[in-house]
């Protein structure tokens, strides 16, 4: 007849057998497991009990037994150990699942943070907020949900405000920042950073002393703010700024440039910044050169028949596919840097031409043919305005003077000759970067629209459920250092953060109570999700 059986191991856990006697000798039939803890006692004696009544093979929580315990098996390497009570145990009650918890992706994502150095912010609530938002974007009322759900310890919602007043207080943005400048170092990623800016809007009616309506990309008349943001060549972000909704973009580069230079004390080291068309200004190229910064700047088509005028002057509005010209362009529009009495477009020289900067024009046969689809679609917009058939609205190549309307053919003639036609300009000379390298690293610049996208759709940056500054700058540090998490996993890992938390979450935690104890324990993982935290370098006990 069968019988469960107990038995010390030689590590000291109790390992629990079905056996038999056969002739006085032990036939161990089953051998179902080590355990070391009470609770796990009770699943494996839950578990042979059915195994030695019928060989059932799963396991019903509902067996009752008496309760025992690890301590009550005899350990015959400690004879100190044994027990000698003779008094009856109480009887357990049914193994019962009191929770679950996706603990084991709030254990890697809380890795990463800790990886990154994000840890040196001592500061748990802070930290939570952060997994939280990467997890599910919500408001910080509703982030106790999330963490609960995660098996994170929770705190009151007052709690987190006064979080969020230390997080300014302490400056812990620039905290994160040395350490995301440091990881950006490790990684080499540092000889070209990326510049950009974006608007996030608010659902208020009023604008107040941050909160003002300005020029949106999102085409709204709402208050707004804008935020500039600065990675490296990868996307990783360096760099985070927060500006009055009315700012001008061009305005936010040299903050935010010379903040990065004077804090991790970059005067003078080779740094190549690139930012689009939109932050090309005279005073902003100055600033820039007077930081010793090297920069690549996307310029404006309607600038090409000046930098061009040789080009144009001699071939027309010709140009074949992949054609490059490397000519240059002056500081101030009242600045003559060309000579058309010369065939060849003039080659940047820094002491050569004090009086201007080094400007690339790329044509590409790809880009005018959409550029041509385009023009015909404004062509054909305009002209319809102007016969009456679509109402009266500002558009391109329409001019309107009082009750008339005429098509601007001058103007729709000079963007034909134009299409095609993409332009750079840079402070680095020819005999350290060649044409073909700045264009390169110009197109770049997709990594940090890259990580916009990431923190208005993956991080929802926005809505902002916050009006006052102080936490909007604390909802900002947030979203910066859960961006930079997300990075560094999106970098190893090859997967989307929204795929890695899809992935993860469902694996649970069961916390169950059987035997008179309580234990968690942790979820199977499959192959596909331990591949994920193997590209971590992460172990599995969460």
């Amino acid at each position: 007849m069968a019988y469960v059986r107990k038995v010390r191991t030689t590590s000291g856990a109790v390992a629990v057998q079905v056996a038999r006697k056969d002739n006085g000798r032990v036939v161990v039939l089953a051998h179902l497991g080590s355990a070391h803890t009470d609770a796990e006692l009770g699943i494996l004696l839950a578990r042979a009990r059915e195994v030695a009544a019928d060989g059932q093979q799963t396991l019903d929580f509902e067996v009752s037994a008496r309760a025992q315990s690890v301590s009550d098996v005899a350990d015959y390497r400690e004879a100190a150990l044994l027990k000698t009570s003779t008094s009856p145990a109480a009887v357990a009650p049914p193994g019962r699942t009191t929770g679950t918890s996706s603990r084991l992706l709030y254990g890697v994502l809380g890795a990463v943070y800790d990886w990154l150095g994000f840890n040196v912010v001592d500061d748990p609530v802070f930290r939570d907020l952060v997994i939280a938002r990467i997890v599910e974007p919500t408001s910080k009322l509703d982030s106790g949900r999330v963490l609960a759900d995660l098996g994170a310890k929770t705190v009151s919602y007052r709690s987190i405000q006064r979080h969020l007043a230390k997080t300014v207080d302490d400056k812990y943005r620039d905290t994160i920042a040395a350490k995301c400048f440091a990881y950006a170092s490790d990684c080499g990623g540092l000889s070209l950073i990326l510049y950009d800016a974006t608007t996030l809007y608010f659902d208020a009616e009023n604008e107040d002393e941050l909160r003002k309506v300005g020029y949106s990309k999102e085409r709204r008349v709402d208050p707004q703010i804008v935020v500039g943001l600065l990675v490296d060549r990868t996307g990783f972000p360096l760099e985070i700024s927060c500006h009055q909704g009315n700012t001008a973009e061009t305005t936010t580069i040299v903050p935010i440039i010379t903040g990065f230079v004077q804090r991790h004390g970059l005067a003078g080291t080779p740094v190549v910044v690139a930012a689009d068309a939109a932050m090309l200004s005279a005073a902003n190229l100055k600033a820039l050169d007077e930081l010793d910064c090297s920069f690549i700047v996307g310029s404006r088509t309607t600038k090409a028949p000046g930098d061009l005028e040789s080009h144009f002057h001699w071939n027309g509005d010709v140009f074949t596919d992949g054609q490059i010209i490397d000519t240059v362009t002056p500081r101030h529009a009242n600045n003559k840097v060309n000579d058309t009495a010369l065939r060849a477009e003039p080659v940047w020289d820094p002491e050569q031409h004090p009086k201007a900067w080094r400007a690339i024009w790329a044509y590409s046969a790809k880009r005018a043919r959409r550029d041509q689809k385009t023009l015909a679609a404004q062509e054909q917009r305009a002209r319809a305005i102007v016969d009456g058939e679509r109402s009266a609205k500002s558009a391109r190549f329409v001019k309107i003077k009082g009750s008339d309307r005429h098509l601007d053919e001058t103007s729709l003639a000079r963007a034909q000759s134009l299409v095609g036609l993409k332009g750079y300009v840079t402070n680095v000379p020819v005999t350290v970067m060649a044409a073909t390298e700045v264009i390169a690293k110009y197109h770049e610049l997709w990594k940090v629209e890259k990580s916009f996208r990431m923190s208005k759709s993956d991080l929802a940056a926005r809505p902002i459920f916050h009006r006052q500054r102080q936490s909007i700058e604390a909802h900002l540090t947030i979203v910066f250092t859960a961006l930079a998490v997300s990075h560094a996993i999106q970098s190893r890992t090859g997967l989307s953060i929204a795929q890695v938390v899809k992935q993860l979450r469902p694996l649970r935690s069961a916390t169950i109570a059987v035997n008179g104890t309580t234990q968690t324990f942790p979820p199977d993982i499959p192959a596909d999700q331990r591949h994920i935290l193997d590209a971590l370098g992460l172990k599995t006990g969460y």
